[in-house]
């Protein structure tokens, strides 16, 4: 059996912060491979600068994430006008940094870096804040930041947001399931766990009757 959930998100995807605790409770919840490709929200020349309209927008968006999911956000990065970029080329560096070093702690370093923007105002979007950021991850600092300036880190992020289009995502989080060449899409858009996981769990009891309990974790484990 050749099945494993693929997420799309971005760093700096409001939404994503949203859905961060529904894949956690994925992964104590399935024995299934959750693997993450960035998807590219707003990089390089995307990029859009940070002024009254668009914190507006974002404000806005911040605010429906935070009722639907209960993810805690730090509003003053809002008020920065000075030019700043919403810019996620560089965090998605990171992360593909980070799976390259370390895969297992992808989605964990994912979710810090998630954390830091949201809850507590500091600009992923700086190389020098990632000193601070990779601390509690076992990783070699000095050849994280090797790796992190070099090209071939910025075309591995580039080449997962084409990955992304490729399969047919247009908007961040996306969840699938990969079973061999057929894909099925799980959820597109936030979902909390309470509603997601009950309709995930009889699709893979359906669908793979025979591997039954194989594909969930031992209760009160993580996988």
């Amino acid at each position: 059996m050749d099945i494993e959930f693929v997420y799309v998100g971005d760093p700096m995807c409001s939404w994503c912060w949203g859905f961060a605790p529904v894949l956690e409770r994925m992964q104590e919840v399935y024995d299934v491979p959750l693997r993450l490709v960035v998807g590219g929200l707003r990089p390089g020349s995307e990029a859009e600068e940070l002024d009254d309209r668009l914190a507006g927008v974002m404000g806005h968006h911040w605010e429906q994430v935070e009722a639907a999911s209960g993810q805690p956000f730090d509003n003053t990065f809002l008020e920065r006008r000075d030019g700043w970029h919403y810019d996620t080329e560089v965090p998605a560096t990171a992360v593909v940094t980070m799976r390259e070093l370390n895969e297992p702690q992808t989605l964990q370093f994912h979710s810090r870096l998630q954390r830091a923007f949201y809850a507590e105002g500091i600009d992923i979007t700086e190389p020098s804040a990632y000193q601070q950021l990779i601390a509690g991850f076992d990783v070699d600092a000095d050849r994280f930041n090797e790796l992190f300036a070099s090209d071939e880190m910025k075309a591995r992020a580039w080449s997962d947001f084409a990955e992304a289009r490729s399969i047919g995502v247009t908007g961040f989080p996306t969840l699938l399931a990969r079973d061999g060449e057929e894909w099925k899409v799980v959820t597109q858009g936030f979902a909390p766990a309470d509603r997601l996981l009950p309709a995930l769990s009889d699709y893979l009891l359906n669908r793979y009757a025979d591997a039954g309990e194989a594909l969930f974790c031992e209760p009160g484990t993580t996988c």
